[in-house]
């Protein structure tokens, strides 16, 4: 390949954003399994982090589902304001990655939520 065409890769794991924002804001739920979402009856886990999955508790489960199969599990309402500005300066940090030709980043995005 071409030095002036080199191509750059990112990958960046965001299965578990929400709540990885919600551990990094909150030390006490460092290393446990935390879901993002609502805790009710109707509620959907919005975001499980990887403490969560090892138990088996995916994004969009159940929440009635969710806790049983994870009995230790903390649901946290989600702060879709801080993940909307934490997810800027996300995009702030691949913009800063383009490369020499102007070229922008393509993100793939997995599972997307809309409210």
């Amino acid at each position: 390949m071409n030095e002036d065409r080199q191509r750059k890769i990112i990958h960046v794991d965001m299965d578990a954003f929400y709540a990885s924002v919600e551990q990094r804001d909150n030390p006490e739920l460092r290393g446990k399994p935390v879901a993002v979402g609502g805790s009710h009856e109707r509620g959907v886990v919005a975001a499980a982090s990887y403490e969560a999955r090892k138990f088996g508790v995916p994004s969009a489960m159940p929440s009635v589902t969710a806790k049983r199969q994870c009995p230790d599990l903390i649901f946290v309402k989600p702060r879709f304001e801080v993940y909307k500005a934490v997810s800027q300066q996300i995009r702030e940090i691949f913009a800063e990655h383009k490369g020499s030709q102007g070229r922008t980043v393509t993100l793939k995005v997995k599972l997307a939520t809309l409210n």
